[in-house]
Order: structure tokens, then C-alpha cells, then sequence
């Protein structure tokens, strides 16, 4: 990375949740580069102001030459077990950051596993799973975690609706690998339970019937958290929207481009002869995922960060830290954090 490289350089921008990254780090000033793999889809989708280019995943020196000059890459186009390794190979290369906002398990497996020793070779991060999926949890428990180990910890989300995006739903056909889940401090693949206990969240959500369904959050979690359990539950409306072919993908109800779903995840995390909670409240799982990553990139290109290797993001940056920037602007955050 050039020392007076600034500019956050966003892959696959022209998708849904790319638009959301790109348009927050404009909100806030900042140089971004919109790059994807169609030209006319770009130019449809940003307007002249926005620096835009084109690079294709099976030509590495195409996207080498896209990062060049820039700090941070963030990849945002799923499936990301076909993207994430070409983007974050070249991403190193061109001397910077790679963050992505992966759901796929076995995609932020092969991140920590197959790129720590590149990044810290390059003096730089990758850290997989950042966005509502990964992250967002593993900042509430990174931020609720004491020194030692952790008996349990419990992610519990209730979506109000799950509008899917059509990466959403190519993301999963394409990823048809087994989910895991913490068991006896290790990963284990999961058995659902057919007895899932109730869940309550704040209103409007309130009482919601669960379901175990594990996301990339216990993969991040799991790397950087000596935990005995982890799992994850998610509400069953929510998971019937998605498996329902005929749910429409999100439509957007405000000037933002957000949709009216909301959303509400909750970490309860067991430690000795403590329990803690804390949730985050917030509207559209999509959009919440650009201004979670923006606010890491603005860490990430500092001078005075000093960090490298494949990092889950709360070892990356101050989970706290990043919490409080957040709250009030992207989130509500209530409880222990």
C-alpha cells in the first residue's frame, strides 16, 4: 500500500449491497472506487462522480491493476467461495486491506486458514464476514467477552421479513456445505435440535419461534474466542420467507434505498457466573452491512494501524470502539456491550 493511499476500493459495486457500501462512504467524504464486472452495469448504477472499473475474476492482473492505489478492498459479490479467494489474493498484492461480507461458513474458514500467512507477509488484513452475518455478532461478543473462557454464547436474530436479493439466492445454491457449529470447544457439524426454545426481542418483533441455523458467525467467533458452545437461532417466519421461492427481494421504501424490514440480533454470552446480553435493532440486514464495513475500513487505512494477518473483525478493531461510532447512526445497541 502506498503511505498516501486513502481511497476504499469496493468489488462487485454495482450489486445490491455494494450500492449501500459505496453510497455510505460517499455520505461520509470518502474517496471509493466502484468496481465490478460489467461496465454498463457500473455507469447504470453510480453517477459521474463515482470512479468506476472494470476488472474479471479469472484475470488476477485485471483486478491487481483495479486495487492499485488503494488502501482498503471491500468485496461485496457472492457467492463468495468462488470470489473471495482471487479478490483477497489480489488485494494483497496491490498492497492492501481485504474485507468481505460473507454467510457462507466454509468461505471465512478458508480466509483464516488460507491467508493469514499472506497478509501478515504483506504487512496487511483480511478478515472475512463483516457485515450483518460474522460481524455484527462477533462484535456484540467481542465486546461482552472477559479475559479466559466462555462457557456459551447464543446468537439469536428475528428478521421481520427476509426479502432476499437474487445474490442471496445464488449464494444459496451454491453453497450446499454442511454448517457447523461450536460444540465442546470445537467445530462440530451441526444437528439441529428439534426442540428450540422461544425467543423474546424488543417490539415490534417481541415472541418469536426459533430455529438453529448457523451463519459465518461462529466461524468468526470461533477464531478468536475460546468458547465450550456457540450456536445460532433464527426466527422461523424469517426462515420460511427465504426458502419460499415467491418472496419478492427487497423493495426500497425510503430516499436511502432501504427496505421496511426490520431486525433485531442478540448475543447472550455465559462466562463463569456471569451472563450478558446485548442486541442491536436496526432496518434492512442488507443496508446495515455498509456502514459496519465503512467504519472498519476507516480504522484499517489510519497510518497508525498496526495490525495484520486474517483477523474475525473484532480482533481486527475495537469492538466497543466500533459500537459506539455506530450506534445511533446505522443501529440501536442496547444491553451489556
Amino acid at each position: 500500500m502506498h503511505p498516501t493511499a486513502k481511497d476504499i476500493a469496493v468489488y462487485g459495486a454495482s450489486g445490491h449491497t455494494g450500492q449501500f457500501v459505496v453510497q455510505e462512504a460517499r455520505r461520509l467524504g470518502l474517496p471509493v472506487v466502484a468496481i465490478g464486472r460489467s461496465l454498463a452495469q457500473l455507469d447504470a448504477a453510480f453517477p459521474s462522480g463515482v470512479a468506476r472499473r472494470v476488472a474479471m475474476l479469472d484475470d488476477p492482473a485485471s483486478l491487481e491493476q483495479a486495487f492499485a492505489g488503494c488502501a482498503v478492498v471491500i468485496n461485496c459479490a457472492g457467492p463468495f467461495l468462488d470470489t473471495a479467494a482471487p479478490v483477497a489474493q489480489a488485494a494483497l498484492r496491490a498492497g492492501c486491506h481485504y474485507i468481505d461480507v460473507t454467510a457462507e461458513q466454509p468461505s471465512a474458514q478458508a480466509t483464516f486458514a488460507d491467508f493469514d500467512a499472506p497478509a501478515r507477509e504483506a504487512g496487511r488484513v483480511a478478515i472475512p464476514a463483516a457485515g450483518f452475518y460474522g460481524g455484527l455478532a462477533d462484535l456484540l461478543a467481542g465486546a461482552l467477552a472477559s479475559e479466559g473462557d466462555i462457557d456459551e454464547i447464543t446468537v439469536a436474530i428475528a428478521l421481520d421479513h427476509w426479502w432476499p436479493t437474487a445474490g442471496t439466492r445464488r449464494t444459496g445454491e451454491r453453497n450446499q456445505v454442511p454448517r457447523v457449529v461450536v460444540k465442546g470447544g470445537r467445530l462440530e457439524p451441526l444437528v439441529p435440535s428439534p426442540e428450540v426454545p422461544d425467543w423474546s426481542f424488543s417490539p415490534p418483533l417481541g415472541h418469536q419461534p426459533m430455529v438453529e441455523l448457523p451463519f459465518s458467525e461462529i466461524i468468526t467467533m470461533a477464531h478468536h474466542l475460546k468458547a465450550g458452545t456457540i450456536r445460532s437461532l433464527i426466527n422461523r417466519a424469517a426462515l420460511a420467507d427465504i426458502r419460499d421461492a415467491s418472496t419478492p427481494p427487497p423493495t426500497a421504501v425510503d430516499e436511502c434505498g432501504r427496505s421496511a424490514q426490520r431486525f433485531e440480533l442478540q448475543v447472550r454470552l455465559a462466562q463463569g457466573s456471569a451472563t450478558k446480553t446485548a442486541s442491536v435493532r436496526g432496518r434492512d440486514i442488507y443496508a446495515v452491512t455498509a456502514p459496519i464495513v465503512i467504519q472498519a475500513a476507516l480504522r484499517l487505512r489510519s497510518p497508525s494501524y498496526l495490525h495484520s494477518g486474517a483477523l474475525a473483525l473484532a480482533e481486527a478493531v475495537d469492538p466497543v470502539e466500533l459500537l459506539r461510532a455506530l450506534h445511533g447512526r446505522a443501529f440501536e445497541v442496547s444491553g451489556d456491550a
